[in-house]
């Protein structure tokens, strides 16, 4: 079944819900395992933008490399650093206690150290949404899909869509609905295919995204989406919803800045400002 885009006057009432007497803890905690040595932005942008979608505390599980820096961009999120070449797994399986869901892959890198660190996210029951290197460590590595033993989202352009299915990009961009609905079905996951018109589907439903523009094609844009999704994870919505709607108010914040500012000169941290902007 085909679902329709939201329309702007639904988006206050597809939210997770405020309270006037609440704290941090009520909505959600999110650790999002992203960052490695020279990419230390993909994990700014897509904590940046959990944290403008509502999410109570970001957990940012990243490279020590990374830990002056992120504390300068980001001062909001938790930091737990790593060393690759002196990684421990219990460190991650501690840190994902108490969480609500994990976001992994925005510069995470392809090491073995982020293969293994994807492995141990995999394992866990957590809500998730990987994007980025964890969907090119998940096409370099297929035997992965069984590690996990509950659904997730993943979040590909075209070019990652290629890696993962082994279809050549022109041919996904001409069958875009069918060759994501056959993904989903095939590994039982919600598969949210970025570009134009973003196609969510979880194999069965299938929604087609209407907000969004050309200044959106730009580094760290999908970074954004996945913090956003993430975030909407940590507050427990469901998978499918968490992710269609991730997708609206990401094209939605698009569309906001190329109000403001055209989209030329566009940039993803303009994008993360302006997630949810002017929702009470």
């Amino acid at each position: 079944m085909q679902i329709q885009s939201y329309e702007e006057w639904e988006l206050k009432e597809k939210l997770p819900p405020r309270y006037e007497d609440s704290n941090k803890g009520d909505y959600g905690k999110l650790l999002l395992a992203a960052g490695s040595r020279n990419m230390c932005g993909a994990a700014y942008l897509a904590g940046k933008a959990a944290y403008r979608s509502g999410v109570g505390l970001v957990y940012i599980y990243t490279e020590e490399c990374n830990r002056v820096i992120l504390q300068e961009l980001l001062p909001e999120a938790v930091l737990i650093t790593y060393q690759p070449e002196r990684w421990d797994r219990s460190q991650l399986e501690t840190a994902l206690q108490g969480i609500t869901a994990v976001a992994a892959g925005p510069g995470l890198g392809k090491s073995t150290c982020a293969g293994e660190i994807l492995q141990t996210i995999l394992k866990n029951r957590l809500p998730k949404v990987l994007d980025a290197d964890a969907l090119n460590l998940l096409a370099s590595h297929p035997q992965w899909y069984k590690l996990a033993q509950d659904s997730f989202v993943v979040t590909p352009h075209p070019m990652e869509m290629s890696r993962l299915t082994g279809i050549p990009v022109k041919e996904i961009q001409e069958h875009r609905s069918k060759i994501a609905l056959d993904y989903a079905r095939e590994h039982h996951l919600v598969t949210v295919l970025k570009g134009s018109h973003t196609v969510v589907t979880d194999g069965l439903d299938e929604y087609i995204n209407n907000t969004g523009n050309h200044g959106m094609a730009t580094g760290g844009s999908g970074d954004v989406l996945t913090g956003v999704i993430g975030a909407f994870l940590a507050q427990k919505m469901d998978l499918f919803e968490a992710a269609r709607l991730g997708v609206y108010v990401h094209g939605l914040a698009g569309d906001t800045v190329r109000k403001e500012r055209g989209t030329y000169s566009m940039m993803a941290g303009d994008i993360a400002d302006r997630i949810l902007y002017g929702i009470e």
